[in-house]
């Protein structure tokens, strides 16, 4: 009997990451998971039944994002309540921008770390905080040192290179939340693409709150060439990494240098994630987002010039004051350019920032009909544009069994990034061995939706190389 106790006491526990939001906030949990790890007295596990404690990492963006993460925690807590866990731990930027009413109004959280405080997760799993709530302001800043487990599946990983934003654009809560840019050093982010390379990961996804103003924090005469010096030092150094892609690339600081890179046959994806939010130059001043139409409408020019680029955007709509005729406007130009991709957000009022003080808050119904005319637009233009794929060749990294469909595997192409974009689903006419997560393989796509593609995996005797289409389509030589 004093056996089976002295047993149970030291049964080690089991604790489960809820990561919610962006890439950026993931790599935060990627971290966590390897201090627990590291820290060697927790076992992590992939499922919250399986788990004795849970950390709920959250987002505090916008409406939709807070919701979903209180009702995670509430989910959790009352879990707690009836016995299936012993304890639940809240971090990130929720808990960054509400820690007082999180402790006051959900009391049987058991610890609360911020964005900045989240790498003191073991003393808050063992209960060694001094008190429940353990957050400062500003971010948590990486380094190539600190320990973290990747948790893309395949062979990607996230890269943050930057933490906080130092714009001001009305609507936004992130340099609140955040704190303003700090930026990685090059040796610094090159050594942690050269690790990742070396454990296995053939692409790197790049994140920051602003890609384009990388490194200009380092440089007090706000050298604008740190983004440039970055790509070519990955592209000569991590060569154990295939693709290389960038989200969040902002439309200032958008140099030649950086469209020279895009074009050039290198690791670097020609693949452009920009949000630009709107096009009405009125409500552009008002967003504070320090370019206008015309500069807008050149840099989308200049990045079409470049072959084979895949441009991908935000919009939000229901901006406060926006008219039905600055919506149109809107709506004519996404139509004129043809964004490969587009994602749409409903404009939420975000307490602390000054949009949401600003006279004309428009109805959830006319956001929510104004949101569903762009994305019925932009459904049918990704349509025309998935079909131009059709019948050619490219390259797609093999991320593994479909979430979809259980007996089918899934990838994306270059200009497919994760979780945002569509896939590539994977069909094989030939024997012998599948790819496995992780591999590149070329693919003859038969098929087109306005959100996936799927075609047929092409054995290596047969690889033919991939094949420009010169007139009238996609060129999809460069991988």
């Amino acid at each position: 009997m004093q056996g089976f106790t002295k047993m149970t006491q030291e049964k080690r526990k089991k604790v489960h990451m809820i990561s919610l939001g962006c890439p950026k906030n993931r790599v935060d949990s990627e971290v966590m998971v390897g201090l627990i790890q590291d820290d060697g007295e927790f076992d992590m596990v992939g499922d919250a039944d399986q788990a004795d404690i849970v950390v709920v990492n959250t987002c505090g963006f916008i409406d939709d994002a807070k919701e979903e993460s209180i009702n995670t925690i509430l989910e959790m807590v009352e879990r707690k309540n009836v016995g299936l866990l012993d304890k639940v731990v809240v971090s990130g930027c929720l808990s960054q921008r509400y820690s007082g009413d999180l402790e006051v109004e959900i009391p049987e959280v058991d610890a609360i770390l911020g964005t900045k405080t989240f790498t003191a997760i073991n003393e808050a799993l063992k209960g060694e905080l001094a008190e429940k709530t353990y957050v400062q302001p500003g971010s948590f800043i990486m380094d190539h040192e600190v320990a973290r487990t990747n948790t893309i599946r395949g062979g990607t990983a996230y890269l943050k290179i930057a933490e906080g934003c130092s714009r001001s654009c009305s609507y936004c809560i992130i340099p609140k939340i955040r704190g303003t840019q700090e930026s990685r050093t090059i040796d610094d982010v090159v050594l942690e693409a050269k690790r990742l390379g070396q454990s296995g990961v053939k692409e790197i996804i790049l994140v920051a709150q602003d890609m384009t103003s990388y490194g200009i924090d380092l440089d007090p005469k706000k050298n604008r060439d740190y983004l440039v010096r970055l790509l070519r030092r990955l592209d000569e150094e991590a060569t154990e990494v295939d693709w290389i892609r960038m989200l969040y690339m902002y439309p200032w600081n958008f140099t030649d240098e950086v469209l020279e890179i895009l074009q050039e046959e290198n690791r670097i994806l020609p693949y452009v994630d920009m949000p630009l939010q709107h096009i009405n130059q009125r409500i552009l001043k008002s967003m504070r987002r320090n370019i206008q139409r015309d500069r807008q409408a050149e840099l989308i020019a200049r990045l079409r010039a470049v072959d084979d680029l895949v441009l991908r955007t935000t919009f939000i709509v229901g901006y406060p004051g926006e008219t039905d005729a600055e919506f149109q406007e809107l709506y004519d130009w996404m139509e004129e350019v043809r964004f490969d991709r587009v994602g749409i957000f409903t404009y939420s009022p975000e307490e602390g920032t000054p949009a949401a003080e600003m006279d004309g808050q428009l109805p959830e119904e006319v956001k929510i009909a104004r949101r569903d005319a762009l994305m019925e637009l932009q459904q049918q233009i990704s349509l025309e544009k998935n079909e131009e794929w059709v019948g050619y060749n490219t390259e797609v990294i093999v991320d593994g069994v479909s979430e979809q469909h259980e007996a089918v595997l899934e990838g994306r192409h270059y200009g497919q990034a994760p979780d945002i974009d569509g896939v590539v689903y994977l069909s094989f006419d030939y024997g012998g061995d599948l790819p496995t997560p992780g591999d590149i393989v070329e693919v003859e796509i038969q098929q087109a939706t306005a959100y996936d593609l799927a075609g047929v995996v092409i054995p290596k005797e047969r690889d033919e190389g991939p094949i420009r289409i010169e007139e009238g389509g996609v060129s999809l030589a460069k991988q």
